[in-house]
């Protein structure tokens, strides 16, 4: 359809009139907030270095960070030179702004005036570059500080394990002449957002021996850890880690303390332990993390049904929005418990605006549907929702639908899958294998055979399974076909046992019929 020239004409000269208009009200926002701070600093008597650097940092307080950053240039205007408490506090509020080119500013300005190697002003400046700039600047920094002081080793040590330099942090870590609780939780924390969860727990370990008497874990110490734990899945050690964190804080834990607590017990399968710990929660400081984690612990475990009940009384007993996490997670749970019906429903709920939310269908709930549609073989479901998705199709999509070709022997669509995913990423080593395991379940030995001999001139190997277990507080980690394994011997002899007596009941039953 064409519109008419003047329809067209007047849209641009609207579209540009809004435009002017947003423009003008923003000035008119920042020449504000100039005001305001200019107006402060006129209407203090006697003003001095002390009274702009308290009024600048009660800005900071405020988060009136703009604000902050035009008093302390109106100080340097009137004349006032700026002392280490000055910089330091506005070094801060450029941090806070993301104005890494502020923070350099004042950087060289305080380099000039001979205050940079202050510890308030070093520390600070090390604050700024570790979040916005390279570790080199902070290294830099840190070096020029004199008599560095708690606070600006945690802070590079946090930098150097947030870029997973874990040797820089380390060498730092073990060279502090006193440690504080909040060095160790920072540790602690950077080896577990990292995936280092087995030195995450031995760091806590050591943190109890060299001092848990004098500096005592807290609130702060067990929520990283835990997740550690949980990541681990050892069912033992995290007990031991909730029964140390009751000798330490008691059993009046915060809100995070209890997520984490919730999010181990249903990795570890033990959903009566994590609904204990739900119930322990306030009812008035449950968020909706904490509703979050029981409808995943769920549909982890294979409780879809559970997992709907969870999310349905979230809506009902509280005032708390489902956001794109419990979705996807009610979700998840419909689609392994096999609930297509009660997953379509959701999902349809969301499409047409789910709680007045336009925004809460991200590509992985598409991914999601996909997957469950194809699953249960409603392929022509699933080529329509790829086809009418108001996004691109990633190859997280053509994965979910090969792996229900791959259940139901649907050799064609697994070949159109397979080569949409191969055109995204040629190497996919997933990829070839679900197609192959597609035409072996269809009996199609030559297309096998071809699909192995193209894996093996391209010098793909396929990644071995792995899976682990704990038992007696012990976790026993083993590999597809182990050889190497110090129990081999025992594991096979039981297999061998398992497969006889299986053997033996299926002639069983061939007898009976």
């Amino acid at each position: 359809m064409v519109l008419p020239k003047r329809l067209c004409l007047m849209r641009i000269a609207e579209s540009k009139s809004l435009c002017l208009g947003s423009a003008i009200v923003h000035k008119s926002h920042y020449s504000n907030l100039i005001f305001n701070a200019h107006k402060v600093f006129d209407e203090i008597p006697n003003l001095n270095v002390v009274s702009g650097t308290a009024a600048i940092g009660s800005f900071v307080k405020q988060n009136r960070h703009v604000e902050a950053s035009h008093a302390f240039k109106r100080l340097l205007y009137l004349g006032i030179r700026p002392n280490e408490f000055t910089f330091g506090t506005v070094i801060g509020s450029s941090t806070s702004m993301k104005d890494v080119k502020f923070g350099k500013q004042l950087h060289g300005f305080a380099l000039k005036m001979g205050l940079s190697s202050n510890v308030f002003v070093g520390s600070a400046v090390l604050n700024c570059y570790v979040k916005l700039s390279t570790l080199i600047d902070a290294r830099r920094s840190f070096d020029d500080t004199r008599n560095p002081n708690v606070v600006s080793i945690t802070n590079l040590i946090s930098g150097y394990l947030k870029r997973h330099d874990f040797e820089e942090a380390l060498s730092l870590f073990r060279a502090m002449p006193e440690r504080s609780v909040v060095t160790w939780n920072a540790v602690i924390g950077g080896f577990s957002q990292t995936g280092r969860n087995e030195e995450a727990v031995s760091t806590f370990v050591d943190m109890l021996r060299e001092g848990c008497v004098v500096m005592p874990p807290n609130e702060s110490t067990f929520p990283c850890l835990i997740t550690a734990i949980s990541n681990i899945a050892s069912h033992g050690a995290g007990k031991s880690i909730h029964a140390c964190a009751v000798k330490f804080l008691g059993e009046d834990f915060n809100v995070f303390v209890w997520n984490s607590l919730i999010s181990f017990y249903s990795k570890c399968g033990n959903m009566e332990d994590s609904l204990l710990a739900f119930n322990k929660i306030q009812e008035q400081e449950r968020n909706v993390v904490s509703w979050n984690s029981m409808v995943w612990g769920y549909a982890h475990n294979g409780r879809g049904e559970e997992a709907i009940a969870m999310f349905e009384r979230m809506i009902q007993e509280t005032n708390l929005k489902p956001n794109s996490v419990t979705l996807l997670g009610v979700l998840f749970a419909c689609n392994h418990a096999g609930l297509v019906r009660e997953g379509y429903l959701y999902f349809k709920k969301a499409v047409n605006g789910y709680d007045d939310d336009p925004n809460l269908l991200q590509p992985e709930h598409y991914a999601c549907m996909v997957d469950m549609l194809s699953r249960s073989g409603r392929f022509e479901e699933a080529e329509e929702l790829i086809r009418s998705m108001p996004l691109e199709p990633g190859i997280g999509f053509w994965k979910a639908l090969l792996g229900g070709c791959q259940i139901h022997s649907n050799k064609q669509l697994a070949k159109l899958a397979a080569s949409k995913i191969l055109e995204m990423d040629p190497r996919d080593v997933s990829s070839y294998v679900m197609l192959s395991n597609a035409y072996s379940a269809a009996g199609k030995w030559e297309n096998v055979s071809e699909i192995r001999r193209t894996m093996k001139e391209m010098g793909l190997k396929r990644v071995t399974g792995c899976s682990w277990i704990e038992v007696r507080n012990q976790v026993r980690v083993f590999v597809n076909a182990d050889k190497n394994h110090e129990l081999k011997d025992e594991v096979y002899r039981m297999l061998g046992l398992i497969t006889q007596i299986l053997k033996r009941d299926e002639d069983e039953c061939v007898e009976d019929v």
